[in-house]
This record gives C-alpha cells, sequence and structure tokens, in this order.
C-alpha cells in the first residue's frame, strides 16, 4: 500500500528528471577534475549518452539503479503494486539500452555504464574514468 496519494505520487514522478541527475552531475564533477573534457546528450548519437568524450570515441551513461535494473542492486527494488506494468517498463528500458549500446558499438564508439549506486565513491568513478580513457 502507498503511503502518499496518487496526486502526490504522480508529483513525485514527475519530478524525475533524465537529465542532470545527481549521479549525472557527480560523474561530470569528477570527469573535469580529472581534465577530461566532454560534451553531454549527443543527440545525434544513439541514445543520447550522457557524457561523450569525443577524443577517446566513448560514450557514458549515467543509469539509475532502479529505473535501468542494476542487477543485484538494493535500488533495483521491484514495486508491490501493479507489477505486470513495472515489468513491462523495465523490460522496455532494458531493450532500448541494449539497443542504444549495440548502436554505438557498431558505430566504433566505446561504451561506459556507470550505476548511480557506484557513484557513492568519487575515487571508483575516476578509476573508471581514467582506465576508459588512457587505458591506465
Amino acid at each position: 500500500m502507498d503511503i502518499v496519494t496518487s496526486y502526490r505520487r504522480s508529483q513525485i514522478m514527475a519530478g524525475i528528471r533524465s537529465k542532470d541527475t545527481q549521479p549525472e552531475l557527480i560523474v561530470r564533477r569528477v570527469a573535469h577534475s580529472m581534465g577530461l573534457r566532454f560534451r553531454l546528450h549527443r543527440r545525434d548519437l544513439p541514445g543520447s549518452p550522457d557524457l561523450v568524450f569525443p577524443r577517446w570515441r566513448l560514450a557514458v551513461f549515467v543509469h539509475g539503479c532502479f529505473w535501468h535494473r542494476h542487477e543485484g542492486c538494493r535500488l533495483a527494488a521491484q514495486p508491490k503494486t501493479r507489477p505486470e506494468f513495472w515489468r513491462q517498463k523495465f523490460e522496455a528500458n532494458i531493450r532500448r539500452d541494449r539497443g542504444a549500446i549495440d548502436q554505438l558499438t557498431g558505430l566504433g564508439w566505446r561504451v561506459e555504464v556507470i550505476w548511480e549506486c557506484e557513484t557513492r565513491n568519487p575515487v571508483e568513478v575516476a578509476s573508471r574514468l581514467s582506465l576508459a580513457t588512457t587505458g591506465r
């Protein structure tokens, strides 16, 4: 049973954004502090990656664990109400993500997915970005 009214739940859900999320801002801050330069949300690329590092032909997606179903993550809890609706929605998100990654790879781009829960450790994010951009 939901503890808020359906109107309030609608307001909460409407407030969830796809761009400039807190995890994305953390990754951007880390990348910038490392001296890496990037473009945001390039709409000419499949899936409109959150960060694009043209110099390394690297596309980075910062995925929310709940919406993109980070396997094994506690943040990817299954909603109890309307399970069929949520199952279809999550499956569509996963298919769309997989398609965008496959298309980018086919175009010669490397793809890195950073999960929301991983952004809690900026040192790990820096390590991942360093490895993806310089190979060290």
